[in-house]
């Protein structure tokens, strides 16, 4: 009897294991051959699942974002009584998982590179991904301004980034402390 594949199981996968694998030689030089060798598939497999690598990045943009903002998350930072230690329980996940958001900031970095900025405005991955993290932050902090929501979106992307080439210098810690009061005296 043949065996039976849940293939979007399967492809969800595939996509939790890429970001390392990608990372680790970043987008731009790194071949399907040799992330389905770090996935352990055969290329035929991967293939399968991605046409091609701009596919498997974009459906692995999709994936993050999904599970960086999922409802679970989402209810559980809102659960906690102050926006003011709200924002602060967003820089602990950071910083608790800056690794993973170093590889992730990396591989969007390698993408974006060699495109025009005609190219990343149009690509629709990366503007729904955006809007996601937005909306995320929206609920989270309750903010109904646009441009204090990215503000703070900027901030998290701006403090991953400087860690990426200060390394500890930068403390994501005393950030968070830095900007709850910012944002409290300009939102209260």
């Amino acid at each position: 009897m043949p065996k039976i594949v849940d293939h979007d199981r399967y492809r969800q996968e595939l996509l939790s294991q890429c970001l390392d694998v990608i990372a680790e030689k970043g987008y731009a030089t790194i071949t399907m051959r040799q992330i389905a060798a770090g996935l352990k598939v055969s290329t035929g497999t991967l293939y399968h699942y991605f046409p091609s690598k701009e596919s498997l990045f974009e459906q692995l943009v999709e994936y993050i974002s999904y599970q960086d903002t999922s409802e679970a998350t989402i209810a559980a930072l809102k659960q906690i009584p102050t926006r003011a230690d709200r924002l602060v329980a967003m820089f602990n996940y950071i910083s608790d998982n800056e690794e993973y958001f170093l590889r992730q900031t990396l591989m969007l970095m390698d993408f974006a590179r060699p495109k025009s900025r005609d190219e990343i405005n149009q690509n629709e991955t990366l503007k729904r991904a955006g809007e996601r993290y937005e909306k995320a932050i929206a609920q989270i902090l309750e903010i109904d301004d646009p441009a204090v929501v990215i503000l703070v979106m900027n901030l998290f992307d701006g403090l991953i980034v400087r860690r990426l080439y200060q390394g500890d210098r930068i403390s994501i810690e005393r950030q968070a402390q830095v900007i709850k009061a910012m944002l409290t005296t300009y939102l209260d």
